[in-house]
Formats: C-alpha cells, sequence, structure tokens
C-alpha cells in the first residue's frame, strides 16, 4: 500500500476516535446540563438519606433506684439487594452472614431477590462485637446501622409488674404496657446524603432534630423484698407442689406495693418463649372464693356494729348447724367458741351466725367499703373486680356462706389491702405501685402519694381485731406455722374448694395465709395464695410456711424491732473522759 493510503486510514481512524470522544463530551454535556428530570431524580433518591433517629425508651426502677429495665445500644445487620445482584455477590454474601451471624442461607437469598429494594434487615440486635465480624469483611450491600434492645437486670424477677416492650418497641405487658405512652420518647429526623456504599456525607447534612429520651418510671418495689417474695413462690412450687402460686407485699401506711411475684414466671429477655399462662399476673387478674380469711371482714362488721364481743360465746353445734333446711360444717367439731376462739379455730358455724346477726344490708355495705366487688385501681393492666353480687341478689342461704367466702371471689390485692386496713387502724388506703414519673429533663409529669380512700371500721374495732388475729398464729390456732420468733403476728388462714363446671372439687382446692407484722403497729401486710397445693392442702399448712419464708428475711431487711428486744441504750462520756458509758435512766441520746 501507498504512503498516500496509510496516511488515509490514519486519518479516518482519527476521525472515528474524535468522534466517539466528540459524541462522549455531548453526552455528558447533556446530562449535566440538560432538563433530564427523571435521570436526576432518581440520582437524588439513590443519594438522599432520610434518616428517623429513635429515641431511647425511658428506664423503669426500683424504689431505691435498682434499674429494672433500660434500653442498650446495638446494631442491625442490612443488606442492599440491587447491590448484591449487579455484583452477583449474594450467594458469597449469604454464606458468610449463615457462618458469621448464624442467618440461614435460604433466608438471606430471599431477602436479597427483591431488586426494586435498596434496604433489607438481615439481623437485629447485635452486639458491636458480632456486628464487627460482618463489616470487617467489607462486602459491597452490606451495611449496619444503630440501634437499641429493651433489657431486663433482673429477667424474671418482677416478670409480671414490669413487663415488656415487643420487637416494635410497643409496650405490651405490666408497667411497659400501662406506662407506654410517657416510656415512649420522640424520634428524631436527620436528612443528608450518602455515598455509594450507604455511609452518611456528613459534610451534605442539612437538618436533624435531635430525639427526645422516654420518660422514666419509678416504682414503689423493693428489689431486695422483692428478691425474697420470688424465692418464697419458688419455695412454694417445689414443697407443695401447687399449680401457681401468687403473693404481695404491702406498706400498711401507705398502701405502696414492695413485692408482688407469681409463678410461673418468664424472662422478660426472651418473652417471644413464654406462654400466655406464664405471662399472667395473678395476683391482680384472679378472682378466686378467699375461704376462711373473708371471716375477718365479717367478724370486724360484728365488732364495729356494737353487735358482739371478742369474749362473747357462740354454739358451734358441735361443727353441724343447719340453716334454712341446709347444712353447714366445721372443719373440726367445736362446742362453744368466744369470738376470738372462732377466729382462732376458723369455726364456719360461728362466722355464719355473726353475719346473721349483722343482716344482709349491713354486712354488704361493709365489704363494699373494705373493697371487696370493685378495682382497686393499681397501675397495672388486667386487674379484675372479683364478685360481690347486689344485695338484691342474695340468696337467703349467701349470707352464711359469703361469711366464710365463699360464693364471693376476691383477687390477692383486693383481700390483702382489706386486711392493711385493720393494720392501718381502720383507715383503707389506695394502693400503688408508681411513685412517679420524670422526664428527660428532670421534671416530674406524675407522682402518687399516699392517700387514704375510706374508713370501714373505727380504730377501736381494728385494734380488737389485731389483738384476736394474733391467737391465730399462736398455739391452739390454724396458723402457727407463720409464727416468726420474736414478733407478734396477726394473721388468717383459708381454704376454699374450687370451682369446676359448677361444682366444688374435692381434690382441688385454693389455700392462702395474709398477715400484719407486728400486730401491735403493723408496718408490712402480706397475702399468700396457693393454686392447688397436695398433698398438703390447707392454707395453715402450706400457704402459712410460704408466708413465714417471706417474712422472716424482710423484716429483718427492714429492721423491723422484735417485740421482745430491749429498750435501746443511751450513752454519755465516761467520767474519766475516755470512751462512754451507758447513761441513768431518763437520759438523751448522744448526738
Amino acid at each position: 500500500m501507498t504512503d498516500s493510503g496509510y496516511r488515509w486510514k490514519s486519518i479516518l481512524v482519527s476521525l472515528g476516535v474524535m468522534a466517539i470522544w466528540l459524541g462522549l463530551f455531548v453526552r455528558l454535556g447533556w446530562l449535566h446540563l440538560g432538563p433530564n428530570t427523571s435521570l436526576k431524580a432518581k440520582v437524588e433518591r439513590l443519594h438522599h438519606l432520610d434518616m428517623e433517629l429513635t429515641s431511647r425508651r425511658g428506664r423503669i426502677f426500683d424504689r431505691r433506684g435498682n434499674l429494672l429495665a433500660q434500653d442498650l445500644p446495638t446494631k442491625d445487620i442490612h443488606i442492599d439487594p440491587k447491590v448484591l445482584q449487579s455484583n452477583r455477590t449474594t450467594r458469597i454474601v449469604s454464606v458468610h452472614l449463615e457462618r458469621l451471624l448464624g442467618v440461614p442461607r435460604a433466608e438471606t437469598l430471599a431477602r436479597a431477590n427483591k431488586p426494586n429494594r435498596r434496604d433489607e434487615t438481615i439481623a437485629r440486635n447485635l452486639t458491636d462485637a458480632e456486628a464487627g465480624k460482618v463489616l470487617r469483611l467489607r462486602m459491597p450491600g452490606v451495611f449496619a446501622r444503630s440501634s437499641e434492645k429493651r433489657h431486663y437486670p433482673l429477667e424474671n424477677e418482677a416478670c409480671h409488674v414490669i413487663g415488656f416492650s415487643n420487637a416494635e418497641g410497643v409496650g405490651s405487658a405490666g408497667i411497659e404496657q400501662r406506662y407506654d405512652d410517657m416510656l415512649q420518647g420522640r424520634s428524631g429526623l436527620r436528612k443528608s446524603q450518602r455515598d455509594g456504599r450507604h455511609r452518611e456525607l456528613y459534610t451534605r447534612r442539612t437538618l436533624e432534630i435531635l430525639p427526645e429520651a422516654g420518660a422514666d418510671v419509678h416504682l414503689t418495689l423493693d428489689q431486695t423484698i422483692q428478691h425474697y417474695a420470688e424465692r418464697g413462690m419458688d419455695h412454694a412450687i417445689a414443697e407443695y407442689h401447687c399449680d401457681a402460686a401468687w403473693t404481695i407485699v404491702e406498706d400498711v401506711r401507705t398502701g405502696q406495693i414492695l413485692a408482688m411475684a407469681c409463678r410461673p414466671a418468664y424472662d422478660l429477655n426472651a418473652y417471644p418463649a413464654s406462654t400466655a399462662e406464664q405471662r399472667r399476673n395473678r395476683a391482680v387478674s384472679v378472682n378466686y372464693e378467699p375461704g376462711s380469711v373473708f371471716k375477718t371482714l365479717t367478724v370486724a362488721a360484728g365488732i364495729n356494729e356494737g353487735l358482739i364481743a371478742t369474749n362473747d360465746v357462740f354454739d358451734c353445734e358441735m361443727g353441724r348447724w343447719t340453716y334454712l333446711g341446709r347444712p353447714l360444717k366445721d372443719f373440726h367439731p367445736y362446742g362453744e367458741l368466744d369470738v376470738t376462739g372462732i377466729l382462732r379455730k376458723s369455726s364456719n358455724v360461728g362466722a355464719a351466725k355473726i353475719a346473721v346477726m349483722v343482716g344482709e344490708k349491713k354486712l354488704d355495705t361493709y365489704l363494699r367499703a373494705f373493697g371487696i366487688g370493685r378495682r382497686t385501681g393499681i397501675e397495672l393492666p388486667g386487674e379484675e373486680a372479683g364478685l360481690l353480687a347486689p344485695v338484691n341478689r342474695w340468696s337467703k342461704l349467701d349470707i352464711t356462706r359469703i361469711a366464710m367466702g365463699h360464693t364471693v371471689a376476691v383477687t390477692a390485692l383486693q383481700i390483702l389491702n382489706a386486711l392493711c386496713c385493720i393494720g392501718n387502724d381502720g383507715i383503707l388506703m389506695q394502693p400503688y405501685i408508681v411513685s412517679k414519673v420524670v422526664d428527660a429533663n428532670g421534671t416530674v409529669l406524675a407522682e402518687h402519694r399516699p392517700r387514704a380512700v375510706g374508713r370501714p371500721i373505727t380504730e377501736r374495732t381494728a385494734r380488737l381485731m389485731r389483738e384476736m388475729l394474733v391467737s391465730v398464729t399462736q398455739p391452739g390456732g390454724t396458723g402457727t406455722r407463720a409464727a416468726i420468733e420474736g414478733y407478734a403476728i396477726a394473721g388468717k388462714t383459708g381454704s376454699a374448694e374450687k370451682l369446676e363446671n359448677g361444682h366444688y372439687s374435692k381434690t382441688k382446692n385454693m389455700a392462702s395465709f395474709m398477715g400484719l407484722i407486728p400486730a401491735d403497729k403493723p408496718q408490712i401486710g402480706i397475702v399468700v395464695v396457693l393454686d392447688n397445693p397436695h398433698p398438703l392442702r390447707t392454707g395453715g399448712v402450706s400457704a402459712a410456711p410460704v408466708f413465714r419464708c417471706i417474712a422472716e428475711p424482710v423484716v429483718h431487711y427492714l429492721d423491723i424491732r422484735p417485740a421482745d428486744a430491749s429498750d435501746t441504750l443511751h450513752y454519755v462520756p465516761a467520767p474519766d473522759g475516755e470512751g462512754w458509758e451507758p447513761a441513768p435512766e431518763g437520759a438523751v441520746d448522744v448526738p
């Protein structure tokens, strides 16, 4: 080929290359300078970042500031399906995620098979170390986001009171549910831009509204007392093989709930594995026939009306009394018993005769004044009101059955609060379990204080009732197994056959014991309820020992002084100026 031929070929190739470059420059100029509205919008969407800044859920504390619930910072692992598919790395990414996080390959592949999606969550609530193993591989299309996980340090203790918030951060039981609106904070918002790896370009941030943390809830529960209550419930299940058990510890003078425990229980940190029965707070949601503990209210009504005195004697008919043609029996046959003896021996016949003296209308009035038949209003979801039929619907026989805790139903909180009324000189308090709610700035949003809601009986009646109830835990009484050396306990046992298919079961029953400590000036009240204990079935031989198991460490923890404790010694400087010596009688305390 001639030189001119080579020259023309070179010119043509050069012109072709120039044409290609010119086309590229024209296209580039068009992309940058032309309208391209839809294309620009698509690019903008790819780089635009609208991030919701999650708020920290409020914490829950006990009365002494011990933490019961809080949010912990975690990481969530996400994938970008479009990136994985365009890079053809879906399969290798699924292998790594299964190896590092245990996420099944099939799950990752299914989530990645969404080419129109840019964000799919693969794993939630990972620690920094767990997320770091994934991020260190620098796999395109795999990234992490900060999140939070609810944590409950006590695990299953106080689970029925605290409750839990679900995976979406919504309170779903207990205090978490009741105070969800206050515990929930306000989410924030961040508007910014991100690069191809989903990393924020901090210099392009245009808006940031910081989140507001939720308010903290402070409970009246005492973590130590709660632990003793939980231990008592474990003892009840192990020793008396009951189907369920529950207990409450209440401050007599204020109505504050110091402990509330139930069995079965569940781990709040693993709530998805629990059943509805395990999550049920039986202390406020189970209506049951209380049995003989109810005689306390019957006798209190008779004393307060002035119809009976503590030493009045009743013929208990040797354990069988016929009223309106229907027999009423005692567990043991008794002849004559005074009123104190009726409580000490738990005579059905004696209690029924007192109720007949009081009369239907007055007995109904007293029971309702004690809070029977209505909710207490405690700040927990699922509270039942018990069952006390209107007096105009009582049969002629009902008054003798209600007197001993049959044909009436209560919750454990109702009957304990009524007993605490007797311990509080006849003043009925509003029970409560939340002391205050405080926002992130320290402002008190809600505060609960002791509140009296009625006075069913006089101070004199309350004192006489406590004196009589002490005999229940002394030799000869039905509750001797509740006794604690050095302390006078005013208590009452209870046993009631369970209703099944409209008939009373001969093999299943509810056993209970409730008591006040110390009897002369009560500080705490405790109720223990056992559902179908066996083989020991009555409240005196099953619930009473569980009461002692809880009460004994509690009285020492609260430093409640024994009845036989010696007087406090007072000291003054010794005459020689060295040390101290007991002061003469009548001297004052040394500062």
